[in-house]
């Protein structure tokens, strides 16, 4: 019998400290955490927070106030936002990543590229970089100049999708030539992302169905580089929670924010049921354990 994608289970809970979390975000982080303890499995506490510009002291304290109202517990990461700060923010990472970015130079798949978004926007049709600077050989370390990754003509990339299994993707058409670092030369999401994956062993990756292209993105990195664990991952891409008009929510708008509800003295239960919904559970849910205690026994099953 072939032994089952989930089982010695890793996950992460990935929040960005860019804002207050929101009902999106609480549900998913729900549903990753009680898959995870239904099987014994280990969680991370990943803040991502790359992009240290957005980073607000009030939007990574509300991170932890968030999973301590949900009640939901995590096996490595932070306890705290100095914790955090001292010892597992990303910026601590970054010798990591350029690590990652020197290698991807050796594949030969990787060219300077200038390029304003505004000249991306006006040579583009379908919101892809056309690759204009693909075969101008810009200087890879000269100001302002941002590396991509050539995929346009490559073979699709294929990656496990939990309850439906084999899922493949073409990066090119999905995204182009993406970015891998930024014109201030700092690590770009895929990169740091699939680097910390590897690093903690993350085999189940929990994330919206708006990303899945990121993941074929990733998922191509991991294949030039062989990074076979993360090759061997399986990954949930969700639906996403929208507000009344249909628009997916952001935290930037203050969308269903968690710290509102807390204000309200709404009860987590309610994310619970969400959750327990996506999840397929049509069982009355109250609390934490019981939705644990149903997942386990689906296992079972």
């Amino acid at each position: 019998m072939q032994k089952n994608p989930l089982d010695q289970l890793r996950t992460r809970l990935a929040p960005t400290p860019s804002g207050y979390l929101h009902l999106g975000n609480a549900i998913s982080f729900v549903a990753t955490w009680a898959l995870a303890r239904a099987r014994q499995g280990w969680i991370l506490l990943r803040i991502d927070d790359l992009d240290a510009t957005r980073r607000r002291p009030e939007y990574l304290e509300d991170i932890f106030e968030t999973l301590e109202w949900l009640g939901l517990d995590y096996d490595d990461g932070p306890s705290g936002p100095d914790d955090f700060l001292q010892n597992y923010s990303q910026q601590l990472r970054l010798p990591y990543y350029q690590k990652a970015l020197e290698a991807l130079l050796q594949t030969g798949d990787v060219y300077g590229c200038t390029c304003s978004r505004k000249q991306i926007q006006a040579a583009g049709t379908d919101g892809h970089y056309p690759g204009t600077c693909r075969l101008l050989a810009r200087d890879l370390h000269a100001p302002k100049t941002a590396w991509r990754v050539s995929v346009t003509g490559q073979t699709e990339v294929c990656f496990t999708e939990w309850r439906s299994g084999k899922y493949c993707l073409d990066p090119g058409r999905e995204m182009g030539d993406f970015v891998i670092r930024q014109k201030n030369g700092a690590p770009a999401y895929q990169i740091a992302s699939l680097v910390d994956d590897r690093h903690w062993e993350i085999n189940f990756v929990v994330r919206g169905e708006d990303l899945r292209a990121s993941t074929a993105a990733q998922m191509y990195l991991a294949n030039r580089m062989e990074f076979t664990g993360f090759q061997q991952a399986t990954f949930w891409h969700h639906g996403l929670i929208t507000d009344p008009a249909g628009r997916k929510l952001s935290k930037s708008e203050g969308a269903a924010a968690m710290k509102s509800w807390r204000e309200e003295n709404r009860s987590p239960l309610e994310v619970f049921s969400m959750a327990a919904q996506w999840l397929g559970v049509v069982e009355e849910i109250g609390s934490g354990p019981e939705l644990i205690d149903v997942l386990r026994v689906r296992n079972e099953e």
